[in-house]
């Protein structure tokens, strides 16, 4: 979504869409390189099963950019072409920030930060924060409201940071096993041996 949401915007900023946003489509054709590069890193390395679900995710995000692209070039003009390609970047800008909601979710119900690093949480909200300012300053909605929307959800994975940050996954969750029983991860208690009076361990005790 990080992909397709640069690949987006980058060619939002361009002068024959939209004027006086080239800053908008350097940092995110940047962007776009840089994700392009870990999307193959995980596509070679990945698991067989899970290289093939990400290269259709891939093939779908470069269908969607090649078609906002072709239609906006030869079918739309002027203010259309403005309006189609910043409704199709806000949109999936928008799917982009929104894709931590989960984290979040479990964040709130193991009442832990493992899954959640600090500094992406930091830097999702400065960037939103920083992008809805451009956005403000330059009047131009398409900027703005995603960012704005990203600087909303980077604010509450902070608070949810700070509120539970010291607790460290010491809720133990509870898997189901291959055999329909359930198998418990977390700190494994001390066992405690039954003794006899005398000392000993009962014979049924003994490994």
């Amino acid at each position: 979504m990080t992909l397709l949401n640069c690949l987006l915007s980058a060619w939002y900023g361009l002068p024959f869409v939209s004027k006086n946003n080239i800053l908008v489509s350097t940092i995110n054709g940047t962007g776009a390189a840089i994700e392009s590069i870990y999307v193959l890193i995980f596509i070679i390395y990945a698991p067989k099963k899970e290289k093939a679900k990400i290269f259709g995710l891939f093939t779908f995000v470069l269908t969607v950019f090649t078609a906002v692209a072709l239609i906006s070039l030869f079918a739309l003009h002027g203010n259309g072409r403005k309006l189609f390609c910043g409704l199709a970047a806000t949109i999936f800008s928008i799917i982009m920030y929104a894709s931590p909601l989960s984290i979040m979710r479990l964040v709130i119900k193991t009442k832990s930060v493992e899954f959640m690093p600090f500094f992406l949480s930091l830097f999702v909200f400065l960037c939103g924060t920083s992008w809805f300012i451009y956005g403000l300053l330059g009047r131009d909605a398409f900027v703005a409201v995603p960012n704005g929307f990203g600087c909303g959800l980077g604010t509450m994975q902070l608070i949810l940071y700070f509120i539970y940050r010291n607790n460290k996954g010491s809720q133990e969750i509870k898997k189901p096993s291959g055999n329909g029983t359930s198998i418990e991860i977390g700190e494994k208690k001390p066992r405690q041996d039954k003794q006899q009076p005398n000392g000993k361990v009962p014979q049924d005790e003994q490994v």
